[in-house]
């Protein structure tokens, strides 16, 4: 059997920390490009113009990109990691339903679908029973 762990033998538990180093990261890392695009391409002003387009308060669309930023940042590094994934949950299912609802299912839709956001928040919910792992900066005991 081969060696998949860093640190000695391959266990349930360290494949279990490897699983969810790079579930977390991974979706930090692209929670943290889309509040990016959004705060340097699409601007903080134009996104919350788009939300107040889709029937949303503007600020929701500032929140967003906080939320994204900061999230993303936090699961990268594994930083409250049940937290911020819960956090995320209702930031997902709201562009599931405001931004992408009425797009159909597939994401290749035009607009993209509602399939794509629906899975980042199941992601969220399992990182949430996760939580950081052994391979974060609040390394668990």
């Amino acid at each position: 059997m081969s060696d998949l762990s860093f640190a000695g033998p391959a266990t349930a538990e360290n494949r279990a920390d490897i699983a969810a180093f790079i579930l977390r990261a991974s979706t930090g890392l692209f929670f943290l490009v889309h509040g990016l695009i959004k705060l340097f391409i699409f601007t903080p002003a134009g996104t919350a113009g788009y939300f107040e387009s889709i029937g949303l308060p503007g600020a929701l669309g500032y929140l967003t990109i906080l939320i994204e930023v900061l999230g993303g940042i936090a699961l990268i590094v594994g930083y409250q990691t049940r937290l911020v994934a819960l956090v995320t949950v209702p930031v997902l299912l709201g562009a599931a339903v405001f931004g992408h609802g009425g797009n159909g299912f597939t994401f290749s839709s035009q607009g993209g679908g509602w399939e794509y956001p629906v899975l980042w928040a199941a992601v969220m919910l399992a990182l949430s029973f996760l939580g950081d792992g052994a391979w974060s900066i609040q390394r668990r005991k």
